[in-house]
Parts: structure tokens; C-alpha cells; sequence
């Protein structure tokens, strides 16, 4: 497993080693021990969510779930093609407002760690994109939120996508106030 520091402290990606023949591969893309014996220690994880976005130009974002029930995700694209956003939200944070944006395919396998104190969100590149993350608390209707996707200055890539009311009529960034605080390096 190749881990990589992005440029916002503490998200991650993580790229499972493929092993292919003629029928294909396989691919470890969980392992505690593995992900252990390089240093990583992640949270644990309490529920899988898959999603499915039938068109590309589908945009789902930017989300966060606030403390108590603040979620970290690791995130990755089962099918298809996806651009995946973090946003540190973290007030007092040296990267507060930041974002990184990077690219998932079923191909590359590649996976994004996202931890509590940021904004999620992507965007489908292809028909029939699905993502698959992990997260390390469970869904709470009462302590989830959203930030217009496009209140940040993000490149998403499109620039009429395909949103839900929920993420259309989400508050700009500028209004924003962040639940979560920053706690040093």
C-alpha cells in the first residue's frame, strides 16, 4: 500500500498494490495490519456507503456531519471516474479554507482519506460512476451539513451540474461557521 501526504495535513491517499493475470486482478483495498506496519492508524470504521450517479457532471457536495458525530471517510471509485474534494473547515487551522482536488477511477484504485474537520464532495466524469466510503461515525440527520460547491473557487470541471435542492440551496462558504476546531499538528 503506497500512502501519500497530500497538500492538507492529515488527508491522505492510498494506493493497494493490483496483482493481474489474464482474468484481471486483486486488490487488498483494507487493511488494518498493513496500513498499521507503515504507520497509518486509522479510526475505526462503522459504515459502508456506496453511491451510484448515472450521469457524469453529477455533484454531491461539499457535505460534513459536526461534532459529536463527525465523520472521516476514506473514499474510493468502484466504477467509472470521479474528482474528489476536501476542504479543511478546522477554524485556526494553517490551511483553513483550503481545498485539494484528485482524481479516482476504477482504474488507478486509488483512495482518499478525508479526516473529521473536513468538507466532502465530487463530481462524476463518466456514465454510471459509483463510490464506495468507508466512514467512522454513523449517519446523524441532525448534525449533517453542506457548503455551496460553489462558493470556494473549486475547478470542478463543469459548470452547470447536475445538484440536489439540498446542495443548490446550501449556504456559501463566506456565510458558513465552521463546527469543528483546529488541535495543532
Amino acid at each position: 500500500m503506497k500512502i501519500e501526504q497530500t497538500a492538507l495535513p492529515g488527508v491522505l491517499m492510498l494506493t493497494p498494490r493490483r496483482f493481474g493475470d489474464a482474468r484481471g486482478f486483486f486488490s487488498e483495498s483494507w487493511n488494518r495490519r498493513t496500513l498499521a506496519d507503515a504507520g497509518l492508524h486509522l479510526p475505526d470504521f462503522v459504515q459502508d456507503n456506496h453511491s451510484f450517479s448515472q450521469k457524469p457532471g453529477t455533484l454531491r457536495g461539499l457535505h460534513y456531519q459536526a461534532p459529536p458525530h463527525a465523520q472521516g471517510k476514506l473514499v474510493r471509485c468502484g466504477r467509472g471516474r470521479l474528482l474528489d474534494v476536501a476542504v479543511d473547515i478546522r477554524k485556526g487551522s494553517p490551511t483553513y479554507g483550503r481545498w485539494i482536488a484528485e482524481e479516482l477511477t476504477f482504474e488507478n484504485g486509488r483512495q482518499l482519506w478525508i479526516p473529521p474537520g473536513f468538507l466532502h464532495g465530487f463530481v462524476t466524469r463518466a456514465p454510471e460512476t459509483e463510490i464506495l466510503y468507508k466512514c467512522t461515525a454513523y449517519y446523524a440527520p441532525e448534525s449533517d451539513g453542506a457548503v455551496r460547491w460553489n462558493s470556494l473557487g473549486i475547478d470542478w470541471g463543469v459548470s452547470d451540474p447536475i445538484l440536489s435542492a439540498k446542495d443548490a440551496e446550501a449556504p456559501a462558504f463566506d456565510d458558513f461557521v465552521s463546527p469543528f476546531v483546529w488541535e495543532g499538528a
